[in-house]
């Protein structure tokens, strides 16, 4: 499958997409120079439409941008990771810099997710210390902090089922599961496997069910009934996986990208293999999103500075 790119973020190497809950052709794309090294980030905000990716606002910052996530609670705020320790608030509305900086983390901040049950405004961060904290952007500092860790932690994923839980994974091999109400201690730690772990997203139609992403380039899921093994092992990628996104629509399916370059389709209830080997990139494919609004329609970015935005064949629709 070749397409064409939908937006090039030139001198910007890509690290994190996500479509927004409010419009669906709208896309955020957190990007860094020199592969997030060094140098600035920029978060572009762009309009997918019929003769490609149209730039409706963009924004620098003075480190790098690692993640992406949309406001649940207002269709023009966004909040972004950064590797300077912080995470900062943007309105698309407005015409300059973000509306607020909170910088409490002592490391990079390497993925951030907005809570979607839209009770309150609340944001969890993932870092690079090795802790998680838990922020409502309209308080000036973070609300709690989460430690256990005793790694890198890459990313933190809200449950979009029970309410005040969120699951993270960490280069310490361990998916952990949280509960906002308790910080100091992980309500689950489970030994995910012999390596790092990048990336865990929640199926959308189960609450028991976590899937990982790992260094040994292996996808497993997990039924928090019963951890000690996970229930699927997915294989097919050759080198680690940066980013696995659940379906929305359908209960089964997921895409993953990796640094082997590839995105890859799957059913976790038809087959341990791929449904699809998307070749499009010629780096670290990192970011990785599906359109909540368009069935089977996902966006993805990598290090070599492009974003597409398709529907792979073996997510389209049937009938």
């Amino acid at each position: 499958m070749q397409n064409q790119p939908t937006f090039w973020s030139a001198k910007r190497h890509g690290f994190a997409v996500e479509f927004s809950p409010y419009f669906p052709q709208r896309i955020a794309l957190a990007t860094s120079q020199h592969y997030g090294i060094a140098g600035c980030g920029t978060l572009f905000v762009i309009d997918d439409t019929p003769a490609g990716g149209v730039l409706l606002k963009s924004f620098d910052w003075s480190d790098g941008l690692f993640d992406v996530t949309w406001a649940e609670t207002n269709e023009n705020l966004l909040v972004t990771g950064g590797g300077d320790g912080s995470i900062q608030v943007w309105d698309i509305a407005q015409p300059m810099g973000p509306l607020k900086v909170m910088k409490e983390h002592g490391k990079e901040v390497y993925g951030v997710d907005w809570s979607q049950t839209r009770d309150e405004q609340l944001v969890v961060s993932a870092s690079w210390d090795g802790t998680i904290k838990l922020w409502d952007i309209t308080q000036p500092s973070s609300l709690a902090t989460f430690t256990g860790h005793q790694h890198v932690v890459y990313c933190a994923i809200w449950s979009p089922h029970i309410p005040r839980c969120f699951a993270s994974a960490s280069g310490d091999k361990t998916l952990r599961i949280w509960d906002t109400r308790k910080p100091y201690e992980a309500r689950m730690v489970i030994p995910a496997c012999n390596a790092e772990v990048l990336t865990c997203d929640w199926c959308k139609y189960n609450e028991n069910i976590l899937l990982t992403g790992s260094v040994d380039a292996a996808i497993r899921g997990w039924d928090l009934r019963t951890p000690r093994e996970p229930i699927f092992q997915l294989s097919g990628h050759s080198h680690a996986i940066r980013r696995i996104k659940c379906s929305p629509h359908v209960g089964s399916m997921l895409a993953s990208c990796s640094y082997d370059f590839t995105v890859r389709t799957w059913d976790f209830n038809r087959q341990s293999q791929p449904l699809e080997v998307i070749e499009q990139h010629s780096e670290f494919a990192c970011g990785l999103d599906f359109n909540l609004h368009k069935p089977g329609q996902i966006a993805d970015c990598g290090w070599d500075e492009k974003m597409f935005v398709y529907t792979p064949k073996s997510l389209l629709p049937s009938g």
